[in-house]
């Protein structure tokens, strides 16, 4: 298969007909993250997850170090599709950035993007002070404690450790590489969200999105903090569907 090939790419993991949504899951995630989700929101949208190389079923690959290379790949994916466009774009955390990338690339494609949902994500110009180094095993289980998104039984396992940490390590060090380049504005409409707790997305940082777009801009505010979509998630699927229906 080549890298282009949507079967590495795209999870569908149940049947929808109506506009298109891509997901894009959080730094060390994997496309079932979504799984829940997707379930909430078909039939009446067609739902695809993407599944980053380095984890799952891709374990065997290289996890992509560079934000623009992975958004590089998963747009020319969406390109190809058969009638590609319109879609939407739902990132989580890191995946909102991935998501950022790849709209600003199908809209220069002239693909339409339908609309960005940025969750649990500063905006792009923003970074985090206290990120975790890439290279430090302790520190990065630490931030998983941390945000509350990992079963912890999983994490006092080191069989599952070992097999999470090149995936993670990977996707730190491509959030501490990315930078936003001035310019690289959005026409979608845009709707950041963020948890009201979120020890790592303080709401102005949410509220920059507005910034990046020169489409329509909301923010939604949900209790819970960064894995608010964990508990939220028939709120978030009855507004994600409303935005699109």
């Amino acid at each position: 298969m080549s890298a282009a090939d949507p079967g590495l790419w795209l999870r569908r993991f149940h049947a929808g007909d109506g506009p298109r949504l891509v997901l894009f899951p959080h730094a060390g995630g994997s496309a079932s993250y979504f799984h829940g989700l997707s379930g909430l929101l078909v039939p009446a949208l067609d739902v695809l997850a993407v599944q980053y190389p380095g984890r799952q079923d891709r374990r065997a690959e290289p996890a992509v170090q560079d934000i623009r290379e992975l958004a590089g790949g998963i747009a020319e994916v969406l390109a190809a599709e058969p009638d590609a466009g319109p879609y939407a774009l739902f990132g989580h955390s890191m995946g909102a950035s991935v998501a950022f990338e790849v709209a600003l690339r199908l809209e220069r494609e002239g693909v339409q993007v339908s609309r960005l949902f940025a969750s649990g994500r500063p905006a792009p110009g923003r970074r985090r002070d206290d990120l975790p180094d890439g290279n430090d095993d302790a520190a990065l289980l630490a931030e998983l404690r941390g945000l509350s998104g990992t079963d912890a039984r999983i994490l006092d396992d080191p069989d599952v450790v070992e097999m999470i940490l090149p995936a993670l390590r990977a996707d730190y060090r491509a959030i501490d590489a990315y930078e936003w380049r001035p310019g690289d504005v959005l026409a979608c409409p845009v709707t950041a969200m963020v948890g009201d707790d979120d020890p790592r997305v303080a709401e102005d940082d949410a509220r920059a999105w507005a910034g990046y777009t020169t489409g329509p801009f909301e923010l939604l505010r949900f209790p819970g903090g960064h894995f608010y979509l964990g508990e939220r998630r028939e709120e978030v699927a009855k507004i994600v569907a409303a935005r699109l229906t």
